[in-house]
């Protein structure tokens, strides 16, 4: 069973990757539109990651990190976060922002606004590609931002907006803008009914 169990979730693994890929993609052409330069998104790796498992892959509950958070809607309702550390979030704005970016360590209004765009057209063009493949209505809320450790943020963040699944999806990002490289980590934790339903979509279910 078990054995039968992990072939398993490397054919959702698989599906996943092309469907993390895709969404790239299209996330990198908004992004050089968006700041007029030729920018690169890979996907190196998808987990399917235990939720315990979730603070320490992200390096520990004291960590900071910055986490921009979306609430999924739709057909397979779950909750969507995109982590960055701070000295990855600098660079990426500055690349965006140019001599506007705050060279301090808090983030300004005009910071937060722009991490919330990237954060928009990565939401966006993952789900979208994933509705693609699985012909479900997918669609990201209004973003919020929070840069706090890892603990405080899967504990007060997460578990006070709906009941946690026992899985996460991982779709690790990495950036590149001519010799900078930013990588970024994607979850979706979908509510748990929510796993059945998207991977049934995908002809592989998840039970």
């Amino acid at each position: 069973m078990t054995r039968e169990l992990h072939k398993l979730r490397e054919i959702q693994l698989d599906f996943l990757k092309e469907v993390g890929n895709i969404g790239a993609g299209h996330a990198a052409t908004s992004l050089s539109k968006m700041i007029k330069k030729p920018i690169e998104m890979k996907v190196p790796q998808v987990k399917i990651l235990p939720f315990r498992e979730v603070e320490e892959f992200l390096g520990g509950s004291e960590k900071i990190m910055v986490c921009i958070f979306f609430r999924v809607e739709g057909d397979a309702p779950g909750n969507l976060l995109f982590t960055l550390t701070i000295d990855s979030a600098k660079k990426l704005l500055k690349e965006m922002l140019g001599p506007m970016a705050n060279q301090q360590d808090f983030f300004s209004e005009l910071e937060t606004s722009a991490l919330n765009e990237l954060g928009n057209i990565l939401a966006g063009s993952y789900l979208s590609s994933l509705a693609d493949f699985t012909n479900l209505k997918l669609y990201p809320t209004v973003p919020a931002i929070t840069v706090d450790m890892v603990g405080a943020i899967l504990s007060f963040g997460l578990l006070q907006v709906s009941q946690i699944s026992d899985f996460a999806i991982v779709i690790n990002t990495t950036f590149f803008e001519e010799q900078e490289l930013v990588e970024g980590h994607f979850f979706l934790i979908p509510d748990p009914e929510s796993f059945n339903i998207m991977f049934s979509a995908l002809g592989v279910p998840w039970e």
